[in-house]
């Protein structure tokens, strides 16, 4: 998969979610073997992310503007597939927070604040992710199937 093929938007947040645990992981201590656990369960979950659930995401403006092409149509078998992983990127979901709050523990009583607040806004994205982005991404599927006239 190539960066084209992932919403510009979304590159950037998984670029710095890796440029921070790399730091993290730098920094010693229970906080680096933390931030290289988060990192093992995360790298997979974001090759998902990037794979099933951004590809349609990147749609939405159009779809919103209106437009609808044939082209639109392989979006179709992405997001079908992206609810047929659901609940495995769901269980990983769990296993990141899981991880996360070790980070968030380490950080806390190392005095890494920086890595404190991260651990938190990795928790948050993951909610916002299971609760908006992945049911608009099945829904740009369904969508597309509809308006194509696709059984």
């Amino acid at each position: 998969m190539t960066d084209q093929e992932v919403p510009e938007s979304s590159w950037p947040e998984h670029r710095e979610l890796r440029e921070i645990l790399s730091k993290a992981m730098k920094v010693g201590g229970r906080t680096a073997v933390a931030a290289d656990a988060v990192r093992r369960v995360l790298s997979p979950h974001m090759r998902l992310e990037e794979a099933f659930a951004m590809p349609p995401l990147e749609l939405l403006p159009r779809l919103a503007a209106g437009e609808i092409t044939p082209e639109m149509g392989q979006i179709v078998e992405i997001s079908a597939t992206l609810k047929l992983q659901l609940p495995r990127m769901l269980e990983q979901h769990r296993l990141i927070v899981t991880a996360v709050k070790g980070l968030l523990r380490a950080a806390t009583e190392e005095g890494h604040h920086v890595y404190v607040q991260f651990a938190q806004k990795i928790i948050h994205h993951a909610q916002q992710e299971e609760e908006v982005l992945y049911p608009a991404a099945i829904l740009v599927g369904e969508y597309v199937k509809l308006r194509l006239g696709r059984e």
